[in-house]
């Protein structure tokens, strides 16, 4: 078993992941070594730049597939630079959105083949997938409100701005993700106040402390 632990948030747009990977990174740091939290896509600068193109509809034209692969390409050298030498040190690593995200988008609601996606994964992830996924559950209309406080002025990105049908979709996709991998996949209710939403997190999260590296 490996000292370090891989614990990502995945959901629709709007269901708190961002604050709630802090409060958590918090609440572990007073338990563990290290805590490094990061982001799909994203990570490094390379990633950092894959999504922009994603993010601010580049790649459209490519269609879900092409989307797919860029981020595989943007997630080989997120797992290869960050997450797994903080894995290797022992560390918690808190992602915000991982290949789940790209089941779902590209899958589930864009159409590639599951089978397609699967093996995509497999390649990608070469045995580096989650020890535990929360999937934080919201209506989707509170989530699109949310989400739509949070940005102001600022123009919604690729997925934020699709129809409601679209994130309907993705809601389902995710619950469907977590009733087909209970024991890695656990659904959160996003609805709930920040303080419960966090404590029901920590109830899912404190059992992968055990064998995990502690302050001396």
């Amino acid at each position: 078993m490996r000292e370090g632990r891989f614990i990502t948030f995945d959901g629709g747009v709007g269901v708190g992941k961002s604050t709630q990977i802090r409060l958590l990174a918090e609440r572990l740091r007073k338990h563990t070594r290290e805590v490094v939290t990061t982001r799909e896509p994203g990570g490094t600068p390379l990633a950092e730049k894959l999504r922009h193109v994603v993010l601010s509809g580049q790649a459209r034209n490519l269609g879900p597939l092409g989307e797919a692969l860029l981020f595989s390409a943007a997630r080989i050298d997120h797992l290869d630079r960050i997450i797994r030498p903080a894995l290797a040190r022992g560390a918690f690593v808190l992602c915000d959105r991982f290949s789940d995200s790209t089941r779902v988008y590209q899958g589930a609601k864009g159409g590639v083949e599951p089978a397609l996606l699967t093996t995509l994964e497999k390649v990608t992830l070469a045995g580096c997938a989650p020890d535990l996924t929360l999937i934080l559950d919201l209506p989707v209309e509170i989530g699109l409100a949310r989400a739509g406080a949070r940005r102001g002025e600022v123009a919604a990105d690729r997925f934020e701005g699709e129809a409601l049908t679209f994130h309907q979709g993705l809601r389902e996709g995710f619950l469907a993700i977590a009733a087909k991998e209970p024991k890695r996949c656990t659904v959160i209710d996003a609805a709930q106040s920040l303080e419960e939403v966090a404590a029901a997190i920590w109830q899912a999260v404190e059992p992968q402390l055990a064998g995990a590296k502690k302050w001396p």
